[in-house]
């Protein structure tokens, strides 16, 4: 059974990419096929075999991509997979476009319908500072892209969802079942920590659709310590609008990740994600997630147990649940134990039994129809 690995692109440290590098640790000889990798923001691929699309090539086709966008499309459909038994592709974007001969099985395991195509489009267009001629052309591009979209996924042979949530955005937009597989987390790399401090930490991509937004209006407010790790096109939005005791850590490696974590009183996720593996790190640290109770935090926080949610995208539910939370309250040998079951060996396990089983189905049925044929 030979595999080839299909993602995206190669830019930043997210679930996506712990996801491709879960992958590329079962399939270590499986090329990868990506539009561009960008060896500078992104660890963990020492050694593999990947191939590039034409994208990587042009002018600034790494630090400016999103010129590109029209072209991603054609970009993937020029991945030359012929010589695959089994295609993988791990995508939020194109890459379930790729095109794969008859007799290859594809197998996308799917991070979220494309968020501005579909859920979030509205907002991604007035977030993009970029004048009024651009702005008025985004939304006939975003159509067209929108109807490649739905229809790449006719290539598709079987959808894996990373939740619930998304297995509901796939039957939704593109009208197809998935199975779901929860991401692999590397519960291993945190623990537990007697020395509780005093601050509260949240992190990730400083993106508008996080709602770091939110934490400032709150902490500007109450006054107590916040620690914000990672960077984004907002950071230094963010920045202006923070008081002294809100502070950015900007991009952190796992070792100082997981000690920001089990120091935290709480783990601070105001945002609607797919899943999300930063709440899960925290409960594996111990530490109780305060988060908005919507999207993928609902599967994996325990209310009362292992986390709370406000019910309100505001500043001001979060204010209230905060003003009465109390860190002593919480076991965190419970928290730990209930992170342990999205570990990173589970998935690889799951995972690799998935392919091998559904290949084993699609070579019978292919033999079945020649059978038939004759």
């Amino acid at each position: 059974m030979k595999v080839a690995l299909v993602h995206d692109y190669l830019s930043q440290d997210g679930g996506a990419e712990q996801v491709l590098k879960a992958f590329h640790q079962i399939w270590p000889s499986a090329p990868i096929f990506v539009l561009f990798y960008d060896k500078k923001k992104i660890s963990g691929f020492q050694g593999a075999d990947i191939r590039q699309s034409f994208i990587a090539h042009l002018p600034f086709g790494k630090s400016k991509y999103q010129w590109y966008i029209s072209l991603m499309p054609l970009a993937n459909e020029c991945h030359n997979l012929h010589d695959f038994d089994v295609v993988i592709s791990s995508t939020s974007a194109f890459a379930k476009g790729v095109l794969t001969r008859p007799d290859t099985l594809h197998i996308s395991y799917c991070h979220t319908p494309t968020r501005y195509l579909w859920t979030d489009t509205h907002e991604y267009v007035a977030d993009l500072k970029y004048n009024h001629l651009v702005k008025a052309f985004l939304p006939r591009l975003i159509h067209k892209l929108r109807i490649w979209d739905k229809m790449s996924t006719d290539r598709v042979d079987y959808f894996v969802a990373n939740s619930g949530t998304v297995h509901s955005r796939i039957k939704k937009y593109y009208r197809r079942e998935s199975d779901i597989i929860y991401p692999p987390v590397e519960t291993n790399r945190f623990y537990i920590s007697p020395d509780i401090r005093d601050y509260y930490v949240s992190g990730g991509r400083l993106v508008p659709y996080k709602r770091f937004d939110l934490l400032i209006q709150v902490f500007n407010r109450l006054g107590w310590p916040l620690k914000i790790f990672g960077t984004g096109p907002e950071i230094e939005q963010l920045k202006k609008k923070a008081k002294r005791n809100i502070q950015f850590l900007g991009r952190v490696d796992d070792k100082e990740k997981a000690k920001l974590l089990s120091h935290a009183q709480a783990f601070l996720h105001p945002q609607v994600e797919d899943l999300g593996i930063t709440p899960i790190e925290s409960m594996a640290s111990g530490r109780p997630v305060i988060a908005y109770g919507v999207g993928g935090v609902t599967e994996t926080v325990i209310p009362g147990k292992t986390g709370i949610f406000f019910n309100e995208q505001t500043w001001e539910s979060l204010l209230d649940v905060l003003i009465n939370f109390d860190y002593e309250l919480w076991d965190p040998d419970y928290i730990r134990n209930w992170a342990l079951r999205f570990n990173a060996d589970d998935f690889k396990v799951r995972m690799k039994n998935y392919v091998e089983e559904k290949y084993t189905e699609f070579v019978e049925e292919n033999n079945n129809c020649r059978l038939d044929v004759r």
